[in-house]
């Protein structure tokens, strides 16, 4: 075993968890044992929900402007650290050094926001009538919870812990079981850089911490990111114990690509869109409709997978089983009547037998009925229909019942605004594979890509993570009574 058995961390200490019970963590690079990590108990969260309920206070009365300066700290912590944090990240989770580094410099990008947020949220005052002044202000809910996915080790935990915690609020990261080490990382660097003991607090375990997280009477609110069912489940759970809850879900997304798209940029947006992170992200591109002839391009597509190789400049997927899943939706289409372009399955890399990839795919004459065209493959996979019209490639995307992203590639301006006011995804690119919105605007989708209100990061979190308090105040004695005062 690479590293120590994983604990959680409660109270600003790595503790041993209450349960003998432990899964092992491996690597899908090559199948090396890393580390195992515990099956925390209910005991586990109630002693962090404790730590963290008596850190609340003192926390929540410190001023913005002093708290962010931990983030300052630990942005620095970041840059510092990113070779490290990109290290074992890859290590963890499978994808490339590269995608690695990128992960953590969107760390880094989330941290910085967070300092911005006194400028954000400095209320409104107003005299509603004379001697009479009406304020608002942020307040913090008090415990909050993130359950966070396997796919981004560091990044997703980022999206909430820098805003969350600089607006007051103390939180418990339950992290998935396959990917724990990085949030354990992440806790020594926010003690490092100032961060009081008893904000911050990580509870690893599986299903049950999830459902003890939606149950515990003392969180005030939980973020979730995860496949859609699971984000059901959760948000149903969350709101029925009369929590604030944002789930979000998996993804369908669609690049609509145009004959007069520019061949050569458009190539190598889809492929980089479906094969980045193996496929295993909630913005990856699976799903391309071809509107009218693009066989050209189609053609471009594919030379731009054959030079994606696995080990190399594709990362593995996070476990066999994944690795079976995926071969199995390229079988079926195969059978179902697609044609296989380019065909990933079986991919081996040498030397590291035991880690689990799968090769670019490239499925062409998919029909929207097919499971490549309608479910979510999370691997580096792209399923092409064929439509003669726009109207028609829209109605293919707008039956899609999720709604993170959706992409055009195109040259005609008209073409382009006529699809993001029709698509139904909060997301939408033109002649861009991952629209990711940067800092300071939201990430966040429509449909079943969400449950709950507002966006997961950027301004619209500040709502999320907050409540509004509204004073109303009355210094001046001679000031007149009317139906305002």
């Amino acid at each position: 075993m690479k590293y120590s058995p994983t604990k959680n961390y409660i109270n600003g200490q790595f503790v041993d968890a209450s349960s003998d019970k432990t899964i092992d963590v491996i690597s899908p690079v090559d199948g090396t044992l890393l580390s195992r990590v515990p099956m925390s108990t209910s005991k586990d969260l109630d002693d962090a929900v404790a730590a963290a309920k008596k850190a609340f206070p003192l926390w929540s009365r410190t001023p913005i402007k002093e708290r962010v300066q931990v983030f300052f700290k630990y942005k620095y912590l970041l840059e510092q650290h990113l070779k490290e944090l990109a290290e074992l990240c890859s290590e963890e989770n499978g994808k490339t050094y590269g995608e690695s580094v990128a992960e953590i410099e969107k760390c880094i990008e989330l941290t910085e926001f967070a300092t911005s947020l006194p400028q954000l949220i400095t209320g409104e005052v107003l005299e509603v009538s004379r001697g009479v002044e009406c304020r608002t202000e942020h307040a913090p809910l008090g415990v909050v919870a993130s359950i966070v996915p396997f796919n981004f080790p560091s990044m997703v935990p980022n999206w909430t812990i820098p805003n969350a915690i600089a607006l007051g609020n103390c939180m418990i990261l339950k992290p998935s079981e396959k990917v724990p080490l990085s949030c354990g990382k992440i806790a020594q660097l926010l003690k490092e850089a100032g961060l009081p003991d008893g904000v911050f607090n990580i509870v690893n375990g599986d299903v049950a911490i999830v459902e003890a997280i939606c149950d515990h009477p003392r969180i005030e609110a939980v973020s979730f990111v995860g496949s859609t069912k699971v984000a059901k489940i959760v948000y149903q759970r969350a709101t029925s114990n009369y929590k604030r809850c944002l789930a979000l879900g998996g993804a369908k997304n669609h690049l609509m690509v145009l004959p007069d798209a520019i061949p050569g940029m458009t190539a190598q947006n889809v492929v980089a869109s479906m094969s980045g992170c193996a496929g295993q992200r909630c913005m990856a591109a699976s799903a391309m409709v071809g509107v009218g002839n693009v066989d050209h391009i189609i053609e471009k597509i594919c030379d731009e997978a054959k030079k994606i190789v696995p080990g190399e400049n594709l990362g593995a997927v996070i476990n066999k089983e994944s690795q079976q899943r995926i071969e199995k939706y390229i079988t079926e289409a195969e059978q179902q009547g697609a044609k296989i372009l380019v065909d990933g399955r079986n991919a081996h890399v040498k030397g590291k037998e035991k880690g689990t990839y799968v090769g670019p795919t490239v499925i062409d004459f998919v029909t929207p009925e097919m499971s490549v065209a309608t479910e979510e493959i999370f691997g580096p996979v792209i399923s092409i229909m064929r439509t003669n019209t726009i109207d028609e490639a829209l109605v293919i995307e707008n039956k899609n019942p999720y709604g993170n992203a959706a992409s055009v590639f195109t040259q005609n301006g008209g073409a382009a605004r006529y699809i993001i006011d029709r698509a139904s995804a909060g997301m939408i690119g033109v002649n861009v594979g991952v629209p990711v919105p940067r800092e300071p605007f939201s990430f966040g989708g429509w449909n079943e890509s969400k449950f709950g209100v507002g966006d997961i990061t950027g301004k619209s979190s500040i709502e999320f993570w907050t409540k509004l308090k509204k004073s109303t105040t009355k210094w001046n004695p001679d000031a007149g009574v009317n139906w305002m005062s």
